[in-house]
């Protein structure tokens, strides 16, 4: 991993002070892979439903990429094909299990869309503007296309339409003022080519973000999908010193699961956006990428991770966390301990049921009033 950018730390106490739990209605920035997976369109449409929570200032859509899985993916998919007790070499290991399940399911994974960063960040762009329009809400000028590639060093930060938005909307007000929270929901690009670009956004913001595993594990991070995607934006993001409040997918954020009789009873009748919420959890596009075939839900459930961010904002009760100290990701993406150990927040635990419950009530109230 390159060595960080020398950015003075901020003061510890001013650092504490913006790691409080929120209280009142914030200010926030949604940075958003917003067509990756299901959640996004899940926390985009929680964060919308809540105004009395959430000042939403604008949302920015970050980049995703599958075309670097491609080749791996089916070269472990043919030699599975030929041998289904093949061994195969370390690199192809990963894609093993998806590859099974592809021959199972007869999908072959030449027929499948591998996009690249510049895609995924045009996919999700076009899907917060997607679920603007299913709400009826007016955000589509305060919507942002990001970076359409990944951080390949500290000195060559990612110019997007959303990083300026970043950092003009940090800059415009005073370090004393309350702090712009950014809900990070996917690769960090357009956050971490802010911070290097402006680093004086750092004493006016905080990010959450949600992604791996708890700071305490010893293993590698590799398999968070929001951290592998742009390593020297993670890497930047915890050892940088900025308010930083860290939401674990693994273990925490996965509570947040939901089911088939939940979305028929509780999403697929409230409205447009319920439907829409339905379709994506019944046919979601990327299930073939793990071998389930479209429309498959038999014993399924699917993690919408991404609402944590959101709960944690509005109701910081409902997702425990405690100051810790920070930490760094050495080059296997192990975390280590900070050099210099200011504090960051983590999440400890989170209250499944009574997050769902206000988004569902959310949703049938959206409903009933666009009736």
């Amino acid at each position: 991993m390159p060595r960080l950018p020398d950015l003075p730390p901020l003061d510890e106490v001013f650092l504490r002070s913006r790691l409080e739990l929120p209280s009142g209605r914030s200010r926030i920035i949604i940075d958003t892979d917003a067509f990756n997976e299901i959640d996004d369109q899940f926390a985009i449409a929680y964060a919308i439903l809540s105004p009395d929570d959430l000042d939403i200032l604008g949302m920015t859509a970050a980049p995703y990429a599958r075309d670097d899985r491609r080749e791996p993916q089916i070269a472990a998919y043919d030699a599975l094909l030929a041998d289904a007790n093949a061994q195969l070499q370390p690199s192809l290991q990963p894609y093993a299990e998806h590859a099974r399940r592809m021959i199972g399911n007869d999908i072959d994974p030449r027929t499948l869309k591998y996009s690249t960063a510049a895609e995924g960040m045009e996919l999700s762009y076009q899907e917060i503007l997607n679920v603007n329009e299913l709400l009826g809400a007016d955000y589509a000028d305060r919507s942002y296309r990001g970076s359409e590639r990944f951080l390949t060093s500290y000195d060559d930060p990612v110019d997007s339409a959303s990083a300026r938005f970043i950092i003009e909307t940090a800059m415009a007000q005073s370090p004393e003022d309350p702090p712009i929270y950014i809900l990070a929901i996917g690769a960090l690009t357009n956050i971490a080519s802010a911070i290097l670009m402006e680093p004086r956004i750092r004493e006016r913001i905080v990010v959450s973000w949600t992604s791996s595993y708890p700071s305490f594990w010893d293993g590698s991070n590799a398999r968070s999908y929001n951290l592998v995607q742009d390593p020297l934006s993670s890497s930047l993001l915890y050892g940088c010193g900025v308010p930083f409040v860290y939401l674990p997918g693994y273990y925490v954020g996965e509570t947040l699961s939901i089911t088939l009789p939940d979305m028929d009873r509780w999403v697929k009748p409230h409205g447009r956006i319920g439907a829409y919420l339905y379709h994506l959890f019944v046919y979601t596009p990327l299930a073939p990428m793990w071998g389930i075939p479209v429309g498959d839900t038999l014993g399924r459930s699917w993690v919408i991770w991404d609402l944590i961010n959101f709960a944690w904002q509005m109701r910081p009760d409902w997702v425990p966390s405690r100051l810790r100290p920070a930490v760094l990701l050495d080059d296997d993406l192990v975390f280590r301990p900070h050099p210099q150990p200011y504090p960051m927040r983590e999440a400890y635990g989170l209250k499944r049921d009574a997050v769902y419950a206000d988004f569902f009530r959310k949703l049938a109230k959206h409903a009933s009033e666009t009736a």
